[in-house]
């Protein structure tokens, strides 16, 4: 397995070197390390560390040269082919990265993650493999920056992580926004054609020859016609397979872009004169809230990707049928635009370990976890001893608590154990300091609550820790938290958060400070997490799927909320009595809700209680496969701060190098 050199005095060999810092007196060589760490930027720490080439990286992990498509030098694609020369390879341990409700300048769970398996496998010589989610150019260019770990603990290269990576964001949107285009032009042309003019245009002759394609025979098996002569349809039966007759009003299925643009989140489309006073609203969504995004990230298979594709409802017809991408006959060419996204891509961490990049649905309105087929692949290549590291998006009471009950009912993986992090400054924050703000955090205000030694302060925050600790518990998994440490943690506050977690009911809690140290700073979390893998696992879903859509949304608010009841709005209860006579009530429940608190109100920190949750609405991803309710209003198209990331970002013209990424 892949290892690195790691310098006896604390720091990346070959930055000491060029710093010089190993032939200094210890007292000046710690100063000069630390002062390097916390002046220089996470792409001057990425760029000072030279990826190995990807073709190397991949012959050390176990891939065989016609299963990996090399793209540049540092990354490559994975074929799904390897599944099945793997098949009768064991698994090895599956270990999902979770956190407390978060900061708006989030806790650091992909940088434990990094941390994790640069500790795993250069430290402790384990076979492991880190599996993230792909960054979205919105918050990217927006207020967050990149996603691709931090400090000691990160992916290399990190650009190329932020940016584009093999495209398949690129992919989604070309294949997202080709079916919404054939939904409007569908509408158009069967409100200005007669029965035989649109079934002559759908179905035409071709060299004399009169035939209907592969995706038409399964329309017209999903109708009840047998026939496969296209001259020996009826005249109703030309209407049934012609005509769509898509209600407008009904229409789900939104373009997508991904750059945050908050003038889309209302449109209006059909203005031209071209189309003939057909007018509508609609809105565009950030891309990565696109359900083949979600689709991607649960797909087993090519063929299961096809199938998927092909379930999803876009809009109803004006009986109240559902409208599907195969009805519309998009099916095929969606695949084909997914062809390639469907491949994980492979890079690797600062120390040279394994990472998949894979897939990024929005945590708050989809599942938020990286590919189910990146898991698989990883935990064959690892072996039985081996150990996958995977993270959920936002805190556990959104993502791990979608992770199990999504996520391992599509893939059949079960989990060894969960890594809960957490750090001081949210704490602080959940036991009543003030809130923390992405452009406040620097003021004096707000360092004297988050920086100063307040051990009260720290024990009433607790409590959210202890929640989320027993949300984690209601799933039967061993927990480990991981205590992301910075340099302003006093440690008695340190310890006095380890002793909680554990008197709580935590297998171990171990403070981290991988962000410094790299995987030298998670041995120990490393070492707990080994251990905890070992316990027994009484894994168990928090609900069937067998009972009632309103049931299953109860069961998530009352047990992982805190709520003591929901309410649902006359429309989310319509949209629950369509969707379980069309056949749907029984998929997986994708709550959309703020990350921001346990409860519907972002202010509302620690562990509010004696609160109703209140469902606005409730959609479906058929094709996905989960009823998705929302909690409030949500956006799904994220808006430009007054002052972007995108001020910090310049491209050198001499040297091609990107500046201010992050």
């Amino acid at each position: 397995m892949p290892c690195f050199l790691w310098c006896p005095h604390g720091g990346v060999a070959s930055i000491c070197c060029c710093f010089a810092l190993c032939r200094r007196p210890p007292k000046l060589r710690e100063i000069s390390w630390l002062l390097f760490v916390f002046f220089s930027s996470d792409i001057e720490i990425s760029r000072a560390q030279s990826p190995k080439a990807v073709d190397v990286l991949a012959k050390e992990i176990g891939l065989l040269t016609d299963e990996v498509e090399i793209y540049g030098q540092t990354k490559a694609k994975v074929r799904l082919s390897l599944l099945e020369r793997l098949k009768d390879q064991p698994d090895g341990k599956y270990v999902l990265v979770a956190g407390i409700t978060p900061t708006p300048l989030g806790e650091g769970k992909s940088t434990v993650t990094i941390g994790l398996v640069q500790a795993l496998t250069a430290h402790l010589n384990i076979n492991s493999f880190a599996c993230l989610r792909q960054p979205s150019q919105g918050p990217t260019f927006g207020v967050k920056g990149g996603a691709a770990g931090g400090g000691y603990a990160q992916v290399i290269p990190m650009e190329e992580f932020n940016l584009h990576l093999t495209g398949d964001i690129h992919a989604i949107t070309a294949a997202n926004n080709l079916l919404a285009a054939a939904i409007d032009a569908r509408i158009l042309h069967e409100n200005t054609q007669s029965d035989k003019a649109l079934y002559n245009r759908l179905v035409p002759v071709v060299n004399g020859v009169r035939g209907f394609s592969a995706i038409q025979f399964a329309r017209l098996r999903r109708l009840g016609i047998s026939k496969t002569d296209p001259g020996t349809l009826t005249e109703e039966e030309i209407n049934k397979f012609a005509r769509l007759d898509i209600d407008p009003s009904t229409i789900t299925w939104q373009r997508v872009v991904d750059t945050n643009d908050r003038f889309l989140r209302k449109i209006t489309v059909g203005q031209a004169n071209t189309e003939k006073g057909f007018v509508r609203q609609a809105q565009f969504d950030i891309a990565v809230a696109s359900e083949i995004m979600a689709i991607l990230a649960l797909t087993t298979s090519l063929q299961d990707m096809k199938e998927r594709l092909g379930k999803m409802v876009v809009a109803n017809d004006k009986k109240g049928e559902p409208v599907t991408a195969e009805d519309l006959g998009v099916t095929g060419a969606l695949a084909v635009l997914m062809k390639d996204a469907i491949k994980p891509t492979l890079m690797q961490t600062l120390e040279g370990t394994p990472v998949f990049v894979h897939a990024g649905p929005f945590a708050n309105i989809a599942h938020g976890n990286s590919s189910v087929l990146a898991d698989k692949i990883a935990l064959k290549l690892v072996g039985e001893k081996g150990f996958v590291v995977t993270e959920a998006g936002f805190g556990a009471d959104i993502g791990m608590e979608k992770f199990f009950n999504i996520k391992c009912r599509a893939s059949g993986l079960v989990p060894s154990v969960v890594v809960l992090v957490a750090t001081v400054r949210a704490l602080k924050m959940h036991g009543g300091g003030p809130n923390v703000k992405v452009l406040m955090y620097l003021t004096i205000s707000i360092n004297f609550y988050l920086i100063a030694q307040n051990l009260q302060l720290v024990a009433d925050g607790c409590c959210n820790l202890q929640k989320q600790i027993q949300i984690t518990q209601l799933f039967g998994v061993p927990v480990v938290v991981a205590l992301n440490v910075f340099k302003t943690d006093s440690p008695a506050e340190i310890d006095l958060v380890c002793k909680i977690a554990k008197r709580s009911g935590a297998f171990d809690a171990v403070p981290c400070d991988h962000w410094s140290a790299g995987g030298r700073g998670a041995v120990k979390l490393a070492q707990a997490v080994e251990r905890a893998a070992n316990q027994k696992n009484g894994f168990k879903y928090l609900y069937s799927l067998e009972l009632p859509v309103v049931e299953k949304i109860r069961i998530i608010a009352q047990k992982v909320y805190g709520a003591q009841d929901i309410e649902l709005s006359p429309t989310a209860q319509s949209q629950v009595d369509r969707y379980t006579r069309q056949g749907f009530g029984n998929l997986p429940i994708c709550m959309a809700k703020t990350h921001l608190s346990l409860s519907h109100q972002p202010e509302r920190k620690g562990v509010p209680t004696g609160f109703i949750l209140p469902i606005s609405d409730v959609r479906a991803s058929i094709g996905a496969g989960f009823i998705y309710p929302l909690v409030g209003t949500m956006s799904t198209m994220p808006g430009l701060p007054t002052r972007p990331c995108f001020y910090d970002i310049d491209l050198d013209p001499i040297t091609e190098q990107v500046k201010g990424l992050f």
